[in-house]
């Protein structure tokens, strides 16, 4: 979607420094930049290269502004926040008019209510009584099972926040499947002759808005009240996410990490890739948890800002003095 600078600018809430009337239709990095790329530059040391770069416009820090008579030879467009001005800049440019349709092969019950302008992929299903909210994108093969809620559409008086559109779900997840808490239940209802009996998970999943799910990643519906993953979540591929599970607004979840039954994960959490946490633990606001991390089960990690590393999970400054303190025992015994 073309926009010229002037509009960009307005809309960005960036101060624009040189020609205001060329346009750019896309955010590119200054390696593969063409004459109508826009490219972000965070510090000084990059200022060069993005100059020397084909792109049409900079979006830059304050710290360009007293370099721009200097470096005339491209439009700026001055940010406090460059990094996040240039996210805002690709959502603007990105056409939203392009393959928002529903692909012929995609299996929609018919008791399913969609919003405006919602894209659904090739081999997608969505099951009975799915809602889906405007501007939603579903990828490919993505599963989409009964009583799913995604975007604003909150039941009843659970709306308690005023959320953004454009949902996204990538290609090939599962969401609300039966999951473990299905399959520990089937434990507990052993027959006389040690059979299983399936127990139904009859609860919901809820998936606000600006939430993105990554390829091959699962998330279990309720088992009796609701699984609910809040606005602006961005999960990884490979997730796992077990029933009743509570997501918290902005957080961050990498590859291959596995939340058992019942975890609430806080607000502004960030999780590393292969993190697992056990059935009914915590994770209170602004921790992050590094790679591998573990966490076990009914455990309460707290601490914002810290960063927990291990297994179980403390804060790495303890987690390394841990490790030297092997490794000189270690040296010591040989």
């Amino acid at each position: 979607m073309k926009q010229t600078l002037r509009e960009l600018a307005e809309k960005l809430g960036c101060h624009l420094l040189g020609d205001s009337s060329i346009a750019v239709t896309n955010v590119s990095s200054p390696q593969s930049a063409t004459s109508d790329s826009l490219v972000f530059v965070e510090d000084t040391s990059h200022l060069d290269g993005a100059l020397g770069s084909p792109a049409a416009a900079l979006i830059v820090g304050d710290f360009a502004a007293k370099n721009f008579a200097a470096a005339a030879s491209k439009p700026f467009l001055i940010s406090p926040h460059p990094r996040l001005t240039f996210a805002r800049a690709a959502k603007l440019l990105r056409d939203r008019d392009r393959n928002r349709a529903i692909h012929p092969s995609a299996v929609v019950s018919a008791s399913a209510k969609l919003g405006k302008n919602v894209a659904i992929g090739p081999r997608a299903i969505l099951g009975e009584k799915v809602t889906v909210d405007d501007e939603t994108t579903i990828g490919p093969g993505a599963v989409i099972e009964d009583n799913a809620v995604i975007g604003n559409h909150l039941p009843h008086r659970r709306q308690r926040h005023h959320l953004r559109r454009h949902n996204h779900r990538k290609p090939r997840g599962r969401a609300s499947g039966r999951g473990a808490g299905e399959r520990r239940l089937r434990l507990r209802a052993r027959c006389a002759n040690r059979a299983l009996r399936a127990i139904p998970q009859i609860g919901r999943l809820i998936i606000e808005d600006d939430v993105e799910i990554g390829a091959n990643s699962t998330v279990d519906r309720g088992a009796l009240d609701e699984t609910r993953i809040r606005r602006g979540a961005k999960i990884d591929n490979l997730v796992h996410i077990g029933h009743n599970c509570q997501i918290g607004e902005n957080v961050i979840i990498a590859a291959q990490t596995g939340l058992s039954g019942s975890v609430t994960i806080e607000d502004d959490v960030i999780m590393g890739g292969q993190v697992g946490i056990g059935d009914h633990a915590r994770v209170e606001a602004g921790a992050m948890i590094g790679g591998q991390g573990g966490i076990l089960p009914k455990k309460i990690l707290r601490g914002k800002g810290v960063v927990f590393w291990g297994t179980p999970a403390r804060p790495v400054r303890e987690y390394l003095r841990e490790l030297a303190f092997l490794a000189r025992s270690a040296r010591k015994g040989s």
